[in-house]
């Protein structure tokens, strides 16, 4: 119409994106981070669990080679091995659960141990793969494909591929960011090795049908790793690295929880600030992992649903908005000498479309898994 201002027309689609949009982001990343904390809930005591426990009774073996273990299996005189879980996870949540009620500061040296354990814990396994592999003990003889893991490949994928939480802390402190663009890329080379590595030396030395969920558990057996000290620090990995990562995790869903409800100007009832937050924020986690320790059932559903909305839907909707209000705003003439090789609409596309694909495939892999069971 005559007289309309297409400059404010653009900063209202943007506003009320932000309107929309911010709930929706905080309803995906607090969806995310319930699952992350499920998923760190269950991984602890499944590692203990998987240690300690041994239906022959051997305990410096923990995991038995060739044998897939039931709940229902004993582990401890009458206890059985989901007992023993359920009593790890008890302790777990007593010993954690309390930092969600307070603030978790100066992390620095914790974060920094917990890193180097995981360099030492990536070298170790693959070392040790790649000796088994060259000694004729490999026992994985992958296909060239197989569709059926298709299904669950896609929430997987996003969830790995979460390392990207790393970026903003790594490109703040840079002052000259001419050269940013190759040390972010030299960045995620070198994610990509680890994660080749890992990937094909696993598929190699070990079956496919013997994998465990927790890839680290494949190293605490006796026929791998005759050490006892590097089993037991492999075994327990999980343990020390979730351990230190969960309350800060717990923390942060308390904290975009209490930012989803604020309202300028208002605070709240010290019960619903120091008890109310911090109960939902830790009760609905350990609930799930309570019934349930399938981490690959519930690395799945995470990436896949939460996960895609925080990695694609809504960077996708917001880049494709901002764009059209820069050239609004800046005019059409004008160019970005720091945009994107992807800046053209189709990219946008793409990734909206590769987001409905995740949700689509792992939302036919649960189905499909329970019409199978």
């Amino acid at each position: 119409p005559a007289g309309r201002n297409p400059g404010a027309s653009g900063s209202l689609t943007v506003t009320l994106l932000l309107s929309v949009g911010v709930n929706l982001f905080y309803f995906c990343i607090i969806t995310y981070l319930y699952g992350d904390l499920a998923i760190y809930a269950a991984a602890v005591p499944f590692s203990l669990m998987q240690v300690t426990c041994s239906a022959t009774g051997n305990e410096s073996c923990g995991v038995e080679a060739d044998r897939k273990h039931n709940d229902t299996d004993p582990c401890w005189g009458p206890l059985r091995r989901v007992d023993a879980y359920r009593i790890y996870l008890a302790v777990f949540t007593l010993f954690l659960g309390p930092f969600t009620f307070f603030d978790v500061q100066k992390t620095k040296y914790l974060q920094i141990l917990t890193s180097l354990m995981r360099w030492v814990a990536f070298a170790i396994m693959i070392a040790l793969a790649l000796v088994r592999i060259g000694q004729g003990h490999r026992e994985g003889h992958p296909p060239l494909a197989d569709l059926s893991g298709v299904r669950n490949l896609f929430g997987v994928c996003v969830y790995s591929f979460m390392c990207q939480h790393s970026l903003p802390s790594l490109v703040t402190p840079v002052s000259s960011k001419r050269r940013l663009t190759c040390l972010v890329f030299l960045d995620y080379v070198l994610i990509l090795a680890f994660y080749g590595l890992l990937c094909f030396t696993a598929i190699f030395c070990f079956r496919g049908d013997s994998l465990m969920d927790m890839y680290t558990l494949n190293f605490a057996r006796c026929d791998v790793v005759s050490s006892a000290a590097v089993r037991f620090f492999l075994g327990l990995f999980p343990v020390f690295t979730i351990s230190t990562n969960f309350p800060i995790i717990a923390v942060t869903l308390r904290n975009n929880w209490k930012t989803l409800f604020h309202r300028e100007g208002g605070t709240y009832p010290w019960v619903v600030d120091r008890v109310v937050f911090p109960t939902i924020t830790l009760l609905p986690p350990v609930l799930v992992a309570f019934c349930t320790h399938d981490l690959e059932s519930l690395v799945g559903i995470t990436g896949a649903y939460a996960g895609t909305g925080i990695q694609y839907v809504i960077p996708a909707f917001l880049v494709y908005h901002c764009r059209k209000d820069t050239q609004l705003t800046l005019g059409y003439g004008t160019v970005n000498k720091h945009r994107s090789p992807f800046r053209h609409t189709f990219w946008v596309g793409f990734v909206l479309l590769w987001a409905f694909s995740c949700f689509f495939f792992v939302t036919a892999n649960i189905v499909l898994s329970e019409t199978k069971a």
